[in-house]
Formats: C-alpha cells, sequence, structure tokens
C-alpha cells in the first residue's frame, strides 16, 4: 500500500551507525562442490527436489545515513524429469525501481558431477509484454536429466519492515531450509510461523547484530488438492518491525497508526469548489439522490465502474478527486477516494476495509501487519453491505467471495475535539447467505411424437446473487451482439450442444441487479438426451441440470477445501410421458445427502418425484451453508457435491406400456 510503504525513516536512525559490520552478503559464497553429501537414493521417484533453500534478509544503515534491506536468495535443485527442466532453466532476476542486484552467481552440475559456471555472458534480457518491463535472467545451459542447477544472488531494496512474508513450503521435498533476519542491535523485529512451521528464533550469540533464524533439515511437499487454499496452507513465516529501543515512538508497526496514515491518504478533504463539483456530478446520476441509501449506492455504483476508466499507472491527476470528476480517468486509489469523498457528500456513513484473498493468505487478527491489507473494500454500517469498488466485476452486497469469510481491518472517521482521524479495528466480513446466492431452473421436456429422441425443451432459469454478478450488471451496456453471447452462455451452460429456438432475457439490467433476479427463458431442441435400445428409450433425465462437480480421491484428505460464496439450487424438471408409455426405474431419481452440525443443516442434496397428470415431476434442491470445509467435515461434503454428480448420471427406462 502506497500510503503506509513510505513512512519516515528518521524513527530509525541511531548513533554510532559506522560501528555495524559490513553486510552479511559480503562473505557469503556456495561450496566448492555442493553435492557430495547428497543421498539421491530415497528421491528416485521424484521429478525434482531442492537440496538448498536459503533465505537471508538484513536490514543495513549505509554511511549516507539511507537505510537499506539486502535480500539473499540461494537455491540448490536437483531435476529429474524434462518438464522440470524445461521450467527452471532461466533463473530471472529480481527487476524494479526500488532494487538492484548488487551480486548474482548460477552454475549447471551435471548428473556426472561436472560443474559449469556461468558468467554475465549468459545473461539475457527479455520483454514482458504485459508490464513492458524488460527482465534479466540466466540461461541456464547444460541442464540434463538427474543433474543439478544453483544460483544465488543478492538484491538491495526499498526496506520491507511494515510485513513481509516469506513462504518456504513448495510442491516438492526439500533439505537444508534457512531463513534467517538479520538488522541493527536497536531494531527489534517480531516474527510469526504458519501452518505448523517452527517458530524464528533469537540467536543472542551474535552481539553485533540482532539476528534470527530458523533452519530445517527438511520440508515435506505440500500438494495442491481440489478447492484447497493452497497459497493460504503452505508453511510460511512472517516477519515485522516491533520497535527501535533508541527511538521513544515504538508505535512503528501498527493499526492505530496505519489507519491515521490511511485516513489522511484516502478519506479526502472536501471543500466548497470540490463539494459544488460532486453535487453536480450526482445530479447527473438517476437515483443517485434516491432516499434509500442501497438503492443510491447501487446508482453511483454502476454509473462509476460503466463511465470512470481505471488505469493502472502512478500518478498524482489519477489520484485526485476533482480531475477524476473532469476527465473521467482514475487509477485504483483515486477511485477509492472518489468513492470515499461521494459517501462525505451523501451523508452515507461507511467505512474503509482492508482484507486479503484467503486463498493466498488469512487475514491474522492476532499480528498487526500491513501485508495483510491486501484488498479493498467499504463497508456501509446502515444496509451492512460491502462494496469492492476497484473491482468492475462486483457490485454492492456480493463483495469477491474469497475476501469474506474472513477478518479485516476495518477504518472509520472519528471527530474528537474538533479534529478528525482513521481508528482502525479488526472484524470479521461475514460471507453473504446461501439463500441469497441462487441457480434456480424449471425445465418442461415433451418428447416429439415422430421421434421420441428429439425433445422440445422450455427453459425457465432465474439467477441472483453471485451467480448473476457476472453478467446482470453488465447487460445493458453491452452491444447487442454481446449481450446475447451473455445470453447463450448461460443457456448452454447445460448442453452446449443443444439447439436454441427461441430466447428472451428479463431484468436484464444493471438497475436490477441486488434487486431482481436476471430470468432467462427459452425454447430448445436436443438429440442428445435420449438414446433408442432395442424396443425402449434411454432418457438422460440427470443431463438435464447440466454437468455438476465431481470430487473423488484415492489419497487422504490433507487440506481444507473453500468455495468462494454460500449457494442454493431449486430446480424442477417436468416431464410429459408419452401415450402409452412408462417410465421404468424411477427410484434412481431418490437421492438424499445431507450434513447437520449443532442443529444446523450445512450442506444438503434431495432428489425426489412424483407422477401427476401424465407428468413426472422431478425436483432437485441443494445448498451449501458454509465455504469453509475443515478436513474433518470433507467427507460429509465430499458426499453431498458427489450426490449432484450422481444425479447428473440418472438415466430412465422409457418403454411402451
Amino acid at each position: 500500500m502506497k500510503e503506509l510503504k513510505y513512512l519516515a525513516i528518521v524513527i530509525l536512525l541511531t548513533s554510532n551507525l559506522w560501528s555495524q559490520k559490513e553486510p552479511y552478503y559480503t562473505t557469503y559464497d556456495w561450496d566448492d562442490d555442493p553435492i557430495t553429501n547428497i543421498d539421491l537414493k530415497k528421491y528416485e521417484d521424484k521429478d525434482i527436489v531442492a537440496f538448498k533453500d536459503k533465505v537471508v534478509n538484513e536490514f543495513y544503515f549505509l554511511k549516507d545515513d539511507s537505510f537499506v534491506e539486502y535480500a539473499l536468495i540461494h537455491k540448490l535443485y536437483w531435476l529429474n524429469s524434462n518438464d522440470n527442466i524445461e521450467k527452471y532453466n532461466k533463473v530471472y532476476l529480481p527487476s524494479s525501481p526500488n532494487s538492484e542486484v548488487v551480486t548474482n552467481k548460477a552454475r549447471v552440475i551435471t548428473k556426472s558431477g561436472k560443474i559449469i559456471e556461468l558468467d554475465d555472458s549468459k545473461i539475457l534480457t527479455s520483454k514482458d509484454e504485459e508490464t513492458k518491463r524488460t527482465l534479466k535472467y540466466y540461461a541456464l545451459e547444460g541442464v540434463e536429466k538427474g543433474g543439478f542447477i544453483e544460483y544465488f544472488f543478492v538484491v538491495k531494496r526499498y526496506p520491507g519492515y511494515t510485513g513481509k512474508r516469506v513462504t518456504l513450503q513448495s510442491d516438492f521435498e526439500k533439505e537444508n531450509v534457512s531463513f534467517e533476519l538479520l538488522a541493527p542491535t536497536n531494531l527489534i523485529f517480531k516474527t510469526k510461523s504458519y501452518n505448523g512451521l517452527p517458530d524464528v528464533i533469537q540467536d543472542t550469540t551474535n552481539t553485533d547484530k540482532n539476528h534470527w533464524k530458523l533452519e530445517l533439515d527438511t520440508l515435506e511437499a505440500i500438494d495442491n488438492e481440489e478447492q484447497a487454499p493452497y497459497g493460504a496452507m503452505k508453511k510460511y513465516l512472517i516477519y515485522k518491525l516491533e520497535k527501535n529501543t533508541n527511538n521513544p515512538a515504538n508505535d512503528i508497526v501498527s493499526y492505530r497508526v496505519g489507519s491515521q496514515n490511511i485516513y489522511k491518504n484516502l478519506f479526502p478533504e472536501v471543500d466548497e469548489k470540490l463539494n459544488k463539483k460532486i453535487t453536480k456530478f450526482i445530479k447527473s446520476i438517476e437515483d443517485a439522490d434516491h432516499e434509500d441509501t442501497a438503492t443510491k449506492i447501487r446508482a453511483l455504483e454502476n454509473y462509476i465502474k460503466a463511465n470512470i476508466y481505471v488505469a493502472s499507472v502512478n500518478r498524482e491527476d489519477l489520484e485526485d478527486v476533482s480531475s477524476i470528476l473532469d476527465n473521467k480517468v482514475a487509477n485504483e486509489r483515486g477511485v477509492v477516494k472518489l468513492y470515499l469523498a461521494l459517501s462525505k457528500v451523501l451523508n452515507i456513513k461507511h467505512q474503509l476495509v482492508y482484507t486479503t484473498d484467503r486463498r493466498e493468505m488469512k487475514f491474522d487478527k492476532g499480528f498487526e501487519a500491513y501485508n495483510f491489507l491486501l484488498e479493498t473494500l467499504i463497508y456501509f454500517p446502515k444496509i451492512k453491505m460491502y462494496m469492492a469498488p476497484t473491482k468492475i466485476e462486483s457490485r454492492l452486497g456480493f463483495p469477491p467471495g474469497f475476501f469474506t469469510d474472513n477478518y479485516g481491518l476495518f477504518i472509520k472517521p472519528v471527530t474528537l475535539g474538533g479534529f478528525t482521524s482513521g481508528v482502525g479495528s479488526v472484524k470479521y466480513i461475514k460471507p453473504v447467505n446461501y439463500d441469497k446466492t441462487n441457480y434456480n431452473l424449471v425445465m418442461n421436456v415433451s418428447f416429439d411424437p415422430d421421434d421420441l429422441t428429439v425433445t422440445d425443451l422450455k427453459m425457465d432459469r432465474v439467477m441472483d446473487g453471485y451467480y448473476a454478478v457476472y453478467i446482470q450488471p453488465f447487460m445493458d451496456i453491452a452491444k447487442e451482439e454481446n449481450k446475447d453471447e451473455m445470453i447463450e452462455s448461460v443457456i448452454k451452460s447445460i448442453n452446449p450442444n443443444i439447439e436454441i429456438v427461441e430466447k428472451k432475457a428479463l431484468n436484464a439490467s444493471s438497475k436490477d441487479f441486488g434487486t431482481k433476479p436476471l430470468q432467462i427463458i427459452a425454447d430448445l431442441k436436443s438429440e442428445d438426451y435420449v438414446d433408442k435400445a432395442g424396443n425402449k428409450y434411454l432418457f438422460k433425465i440427470g443431463s438435464i441440470i447440466g454437468p455438476q462437480q465431481e470430487m473423488y480421491q484415492e489419497k487422504v484428505r490433507q487440506l481444507p477445501a473453500e468455495n468462494e460464496f454460500e449457494r442454493s439450487y431449486d430446480r424442477k424438471i417436468v416431464v410429459d410421458i408419452p401415450t402409452g408409455y412408462q417410465f421404468k426405474n424411477l427410484d434412481k431419481i431418490n437421492i438424499n445427502e445431507s450434513y447437520n452440525k449443532d442443529d444446523k443443516e450445512l450442506f444438503m442434496f434431495s432428489s425426489s418425484y412424483e407422477i401427476k397428470d401424465n407428468q413426472l415431476i422431478v425436483s432437485i434442491k441443494e445448498f451449501y451453508n458454509q465455504n469453509i470445509i475443515d478436513v474433518a467435515l470433507y467427507e460429509d461434503y465430499r458426499k453431498v457435491i458427489n450426490s449432484a454428480a450422481n444425479f447428473n448420471k440418472v438415466t430412465l427406462v422409457l418403454e411402451k406400456i
């Protein structure tokens, strides 16, 4: 976060700086023969193993009073597959405006033990087409299956002392894993380890510098299981500067200080001139002056996300609310400031919220570090809804699902004695309840009397919440052909081969999202649902609901499963039974699976049928009332998921009476 990155370094300065020893990296080098004592026999079935994974971060005062961080990375990989040779035959050197590589080495060690050291002539350049940055990398020539690559580099960079994550675990096994943190004796760092990683300990034998370290002989691999929050479950640690013993202002990295800085940088002052400009802007938006708070916010959000272009550029005018209103261009910080200014002028109580994507990292409510302040939401306490101001695909009440079911830092303006500042508190971000996100279906099915393998279908599909948020808000601003594509994509999600005879969409506008469900009605025809077998017909009724997720796993589950959002389904299939025919094996339809905890039904799938007025009426209900599935609940959750998949496979026998 820009507003927290450049805190005053002056509070860190100390006297007698020049008594520091030289940085750690200046005396560091690799071993002349790094593979002599490696035993490969136990890894013969592995594609890749790391035999060294070393991270050293040192904070250092230079003689010109500047404060820097030296980051050393040293890796030794054994590559035992062509895929991994392809993956690791380039070593990219870090590149950014705030860093420089001060030393680097790379070498290849063949299967026979021959060492091929690479000099700077092997450093090539390429251009990242997306960021337009020039990248430097080692081209590792001579890599062979069963051989090794080794490299280390040191980067001098702007010090990241406000909260830094170091991930040590990967999807392959490692030996000789270590992390070290060094700092001047007046700077005290605090660390925390996650997911079973041992704690970092302080080396008190080093009296010249403060020194913390973690050393592991081995570190097991972690597999990326289906629906697992893989990034968040790896073993990692976070470090931050806790205090400076030479300065009484020791509240260096805290949410109290952070909230004040965020308020100062993002909550704009609205003077008379800006107020007039905002008032004019508001008057141009339909319903922006509506007395209902949710309607008012939706109107603003829909207009801004359709008319304000968001550029990925750091420029002052793109963060200035007045300039944004004039030019309709902003960057992400500017858009946040715009929403906050509008909320202030309209007297809408609001709080700025920072959190994480829980797939990558859970927000730790017990460890204050700024690296948790990654994703931005705005919370409106009167209506108890969140907005994601920088996410075009999100709308009020339905923030990105992976930002919810998580903790976050809530910052609200507080005025005391005529002075207003930001006050922060960590709170839980509740997920949107399952009954707010529905994907419902009524499908009427009739058979062509001249050819029973041909079916006519009438679809009535209703979607709201997260299932509508990627479509409904964009339909009134989309070109006609794109709107048709959106409707067709929903219809053909049940079967890409289905023929669409006629279609229409109701409540198909951004104004309807959050108040009316998107409804798609269509007449369809298909030859995919019935096969002739002698004098019988096989009707694949389960396929009518479309493909369903299957979760089958041979290994014992190791990681929890997580969904983006809670959800509900209510489906009905009404089948006209052909005259003179009957269905056999109807009992296959009846499937019931659910899981209850503390008298609360968390997951449920139920399908049943009745025969009425020569129609087969099948009812299918399903919901998931919890996003985060602990390993202990996984089997119960999997049974419910697979129940839907099992229904999807149900085939009925249709035969003459």
